[in-house]
């Protein structure tokens, strides 16, 4: 395992040291961390975590206990429940989909990337694809090693990253050590049982990953729970509010007039309020309709039981 476990950290070190900005988007969990524990003895190195001030948000404590791990200057992003709406409109319009839950999670990525620009850096370092690559979403964790694989393999086929998009729009260069060449090809090489792992009668995925860092980092990051940037940011608080905020009659009139009209299904009133930002930057999406078509929405799914431009699931 020791030789694993040197790999790992071999190519990870070889990754991180080859990027080139001077910033990182810091949640404190591991993927972010670890990018951090390579780079901390950088002079110009810096980070930045987006947090919600009107919800609440996982990620203030652990990011601020790693950065001083680390001896790294952490800007805190505070941002207001407006400053995320304006964000929203701005994240549909580069994504081009109503998808509510890669909207919650890619907002947050999009105002760290413009708080970015605004501070004048020209690029900045991401976790992109540590969760494909070493078993990261919880949903993988409780299956048999076969499926592990199998779904792993899958999601490693279909995997995209809607922070390289906003990146590009906003002209910021997005630096994602996780997805070098020799991390990937490693990734593959190493089975679906070290990926997913037991510790304390708890089942943890990037098993590997925490096994190699557990020297490196502080034990609270190496085991913290998996937490979505909707959840680490607060901007899951956004699905209470539209609830809070839409009437429920209004909201069942639109929904059954945008069935009617567009033959979009709705799911909720916080899809609403995004498919009525999509429809008025792009119009009604296309009907693609076909065996694999989402029933929702009526676009094309390919080896996937989630609905990239609704996010629909299960479908």
């Amino acid at each position: 395992m020791e030789e694993i476990y040197n790999k790992v950290y071999d190519a990870l070190e070889e990754s991180c040291n080859a990027c080139k900005s001077s910033m990182i988007a810091l949640s404190g969990g591991l993927d972010s961390s670890i990018i951090g524990h390579f780079l901390r003895d950088r002079k110009d190195i810096k980070a930045v975590s987006v947090i919600s001030e009107d919800f609440v948000s996982t990620d203030l404590t652990y990011c601020q206990m790693i950065a001083k791990e680390l001896g790294m200057p952490l800007s805190i992003y505070s941002v207001k429940t407006a400053e995320i709406l304006e964000g929203i409109e701005e994240t549909i319009k580069i994504l081009k989909n109503f998808n509510d839950i890669e909207i919650r999670n890619n907002v947050v990525m999009y105002l760290a990337i413009k708080w970015a620009k605004d501070k004048g850096e020209k690029s900045i370092i991401t976790g992109d694809g540590a969760d494909e690559l070493f078993a990261g979403y919880n949903f993988l964790i409780n299956k048999s090693e076969e499926e592990l694989e199998e779904e792993i393999n899958r999601i490693c086929k279909i995997m995209h990253f809607p922070t390289q998009k906003i990146g590009e729009a906003l002209g910021v260069t997005i630096e994602s050590p996780f997805l070098d060449e020799k991390v990937i090809n490693l990734a593959k090489e190493i089975p679906a049982n070290l990926k997913v792992g037991t510790k304390e009668e708890k089942r943890y995925g990037k098993w590997i990953l925490r096994k190699t860092f557990e020297k490196h980092i502080p034990q609270h990051i190496v085991w913290r729970d998996k937490s979505p940037m909707q959840e680490g940011s607060g901007t899951a608080g956004l699905t209470g509010l539209f609830e809070s905020i839409i009437d429920e009659e209004k909201y069942v009139e639109k929904k059954l007039t945008v069935e009617k009209e567009d033959s979009i299904v709705i799911r909720s009133r916080e899809s609403m309020h995004y498919y009525e930002i999509f429809k008025k930057h792009f119009g009604v999406p296309a009907k693609r309709e076909s065996e694999n078509s989402c029933s929702y929405c009526k676009q094309v799914v390919i080896n996937s039981r989630f609905c990239r431009m609704c996010g629909a699931f299960p479908i």
